[in-house]
């Protein structure tokens, strides 16, 4: 018998009005939703900064993490949505901040644009708990 499926919750969720989950667990592995720089109380943060935007994505990935369970160093994957495939070099530097090495497995994308205008990044991410 397996474990059922667990969804991850927060509170003051940002992501709530739309509907998603901020993650869920199955078995031994956490699925994070895609984090962005969404700030608790539902604002943007770092509206054309793509640093600021950066920053705030991973503070909300370590935040649903450790409400998971998890952290930054237990993530396997990450799919990395930019709007600007510009802002590559800076992604580069971040698996180096926030990752170490064996680093996780990445895919990274450029897109046309993102849930809301303002946002320049979008980071999901799967992890071990």
């Amino acid at each position: 018998m397996t474990d059922a499926p667990k969804a991850i919750t927060l509170e003051n969720d940002p992501l709530a009005p739309y509907c998603i989950a901020p993650a869920w667990q199955v078995g031994g592995l956490l699925f994070l939703s895609g984090q962005a720089s969404i700030g608790e109380d539902g604002s943007i943060v770092g509206a054309g900064d793509f640093d600021a935007q950066l920053a705030q994505t991973f503070a909300n990935i370590e935040r649903v993490l450790a409400e998971g369970g998890s952290d930054l160093s237990k993530v396997v994957k990450v799919t990395i949505y930019l709007t600007d495939m510009a802002n590559f070099p800076k992604i580069v530097e971040a698996r180096k901040r926030w990752f170490s090495p064996p680093y996780p497995a990445d895919t990274t994308l450029e897109v046309r644009s993102l849930a809301l205008p303002e946002l320049l990044v979008e980071i999901d991410v799967i992890a071990s708990v």
